[in-house]
């Protein structure tokens, strides 16, 4: 890298050399570190990229034509693809995303890009639901009776997958009941560690042939093919940045994104 070049770095720095690293399976390092937590990059003016992070080929020149608030989206994209992967998201598929925030939002069009005959997003916020439709335009917008609605649209036979792009348990029982047999369930989203449990009907899962898998975080290659997936348009990430904010308004950036008033928030010293 070049003096002045732009530059978008990893968030989540595998350590290259454990077991799981050499197989490829990077994004479940059990020595990961993060950029923000162990090293200090969070909401900072400048930051020192560590050697760890170079040392797994994690940081990557920006396109020309890209800004610097869309490559910061190079990140969770990153961590989509990775859960779409695992998934095997793919042509013809009916998709749900459950959770309309940005996250979600780069599902649906991630799984458009992917080949998804549709895609379907749920939210219980419907303020926030309509601002998401309203850029990434789903095939069908629920706020309600998810399963019900699910069934009906698919004339009962339920989704290829579902994706649980929300913190929420529910979210993850509601998609056992709304999956296709043979279908495919990505528990995206985490659960608070105070409350990781739910319920689940083991039989459906036998008996349809259900898939269930996790997502954890991205590898330096995702956040690679993400990156091109912006500049190559495929993926449209600016229109999701609905606020744009300075150093100084990092509390109040934290705040519209809490309440559901934003999709993505960008800050910008």
């Amino acid at each position: 890298m070049d003096t002045g070049e732009r530059v978008q770095v990893i968030a989540a720095i595998p350590c290259g050399a454990c077991p799981d690293c050499a197989h490829g399976r990077m994004t479940v390092c059990p020595n990961q570190e993060s950029m923000g937590y162990h090293y200090d990059g969070g909401f900072a003016e400048y930051m020192i990229i560590p050697a760890k992070v170079l040392a797994v080929n994690g940081v990557n020149a920006i396109p020309s034509g890209v800004g610097f608030a869309e490559a910061s989206v190079a990140e969770p994209l990153a961590c989509v693809l990775n859960g779409q992967a695992l998934a095997r998201v793919g042509t013809g598929d009916d998709v749900v995303v459950m959770g309309a925030g940005p996250i979600g939002c780069l599902h649906v069009r991630l799984a458009r890009a992917r080949g998804a005959a549709r895609v379907f997003l749920v939210d219980v916020n419907t303020d926030r639901l309509a601002m998401a439709a309203e850029l990434v335009r789903p095939d069908a917008a629920i706020d309600a009776d998810p399963v019900e609605q699910v069934l009906k649209l698919t004339g009962g036979r339920g989704a290829d997958v579902v994706i649980t792009a929300a913190a929420a348990g529910a979210a993850q029982e509601q998609a056992v009941l709304m999956t296709a047999r043979q279908g495919r369930i990505s528990f995206f989203g985490g659960l608070p560690k105070d409350d990781p449990f739910i319920r689940l009907d083991s039989n459906l899962v036998h008996y349809r042939e259900l898939t269930i898998v996790g997502a954890n975080g991205s590898s330096p290659g995702h956040n690679a093919e993400a990156l091109r997936l912006i500049a190559e348009g495929a993926v449209p990430v600016a229109d999701l940045i609905t606020h744009r904010l300075p150093l100084s308004r990092v509390l109040d950036g934290i705040g519209l994104v809490s309440q559901g008033a934003a999709i993505k928030v960008t800050i910008e010293p």
